[in-house]
């Protein structure tokens, strides 16, 4: 073996069946997956010597390239483990996870990373809303799509990749959700209808605080003063482990997190439950799960939020003589009847805990006093 030229790094003769076919160098780079050896060829020492000190520039300058084999699989998977557990929710870690596992990998996993393209994403976003047996809405498309322009924004960053395939294709646009909030008759039967029911308290904090399932399912007692007459949002119930499993975690903004103030109905509402739920703890004795959830499972477990739509909203909207809306409506026709009431949508907000006033606007404009004719009628009484 040659001796290796001082600052070649690692240079020799490069033999095949025997005979000399030129010369190889190898170098050592820091990839997303660790530490690799890499090699460069040449006919000549010199030819390879300025080889091997280009590539050993490029690494030490950050132009680190060189993951050739790595799958977008791969690296998505590496992505969600290094980058993305542990800097959001629970909840979105998995939701990311599934979607990726579920809808990303099985079409495009086995593609190379340095290989992907525009192409190749939109025509997995077209597969997913055309499949016959699985077909996506437009809104898990595009959330589809959000996942998959995060990471690959990282893979440019790591310099894995030129450039983002994502930021070249189009990602379909959800239609609004349509609402069906209630009016204050129908919310009126509704209230009346859960009187007698396990969950009566919960359904009048719905209507009255415009509150989200998760955030009332995630409630604890020591989160609520009677005699002040307010609550703390301070978690939400959340699915983890791809959906599959339940439990307390972070509300959905920094804005979620805020100070409720209760009805004189909303206060009776959850003494009456609290009396109630003293009972279901006696009954169970030491196999009751205390937990201090203020909406519990008769044992004291969290409530699946799927069970409480099929097993209790529903036959409550039936009992009411209601038409089947979802339980998100209560939270709609919380604001609506504010907003009827010409309540500042600011106020309106804060109660909701939407992140901005902005958002409160945009989501619930076409209820705000004064947008049609009425606005029309005050400028012409304006301008005479």
């Amino acid at each position: 073996m040659s001796k290796r030229g001082n600052g070649e790094g690692s240079i020799y003769e490069h033999k095949r069946g025997g005979k000399k076919v030129g010369y190889r160098g190898s170098y050592t780079v820091y990839t997303v997956a660790g530490p690799k050896r890499r090699y460069v060829s040449g006919k000549t020492r010199e030819e390879v010597r300025r080889e091997l000190a280009k590539k050993m520039a490029d690494r030490d300058g950050g132009l680190i390239v060189d993951d050739k084999n790595m799958t977008l699989g791969e690296y998505l998977d590496r992505w969600l483990s290094d980058c993305v557990r542990g800097t959001v929710r629970d909840s979105t870690f998995s939701r990311d996870s599934y979607l990726v596992a579920n809808h990303v990998k099985p079409s495009l996993g086995r593609i190379k990373l340095r290989n992907l393209s525009a192409l190749h994403l939109q025509g997995l976003y077209r597969e997913r809303q055309d499949c016959e047996t699985a077909k996506l809405s437009a809104s898990t498309v595009q959330k589809i799509h959000h996942v998959l322009h995060k990471a690959l924004s990282q893979a440019v960053k790591w310099d894995l990749l030129p450039r983002n395939p994502a930021d070249a294709v189009k990602a379909p646009v959800p239609l609004p959700k349509e609402m069906h909030p209630l009016s204050a008759t129908e919310a009126h039967s509704l209230l009346e209808a859960s009187e007698e029911d396990r969950l009566g308290a919960f359904y009048v904090l719905a209507l009255h605080t415009g509150m989200r399932s998760g955030e009332l399912l995630g409630l604890k007692w020591p989160d609520v003063d009677l005699e002040g007459r307010t609550l703390r949002v301070r978690r939400t119930l959340t699915r983890t482990e791809n959906g599959k499993k339940l439990a307390l975690g972070e509300p959905k903004t920094k804005k979620s997190r805020r100070t409720v103030r209760l009805t004189p109905r909303a206060v009776g509402a959850l003494r009456s439950h609290r009396a109630q739920q003293a009972q279901e703890k006696l009954k169970f004795g030491s196999l009751y799960e205390d937990q201090d959830l203020v909406f519990a499972g008769e044992a004291g477990n969290l409530i699946n939020p799927s069970n409480l739509r099929q097993r209790s909203f529903a036959p409550l909207l039936e009992r009411a003589g209601l038409p089947r809306i979802t339980f998100h409506d209560l939270r709609h026709t919380c604001a609506s009847l504010l907003f009827q009431r010409n309540v500042h949508p600011k106020l309106v907000q804060e109660l909701l805990g939407h992140e901005s006033v902005a958002i409160t606007l945009d989501t619930y404009s076409h209820m705000l006093p004064g947008m049609g004719g009425e606005a029309a009628d005050a400028i012409g009484e304006a301008l005479g």
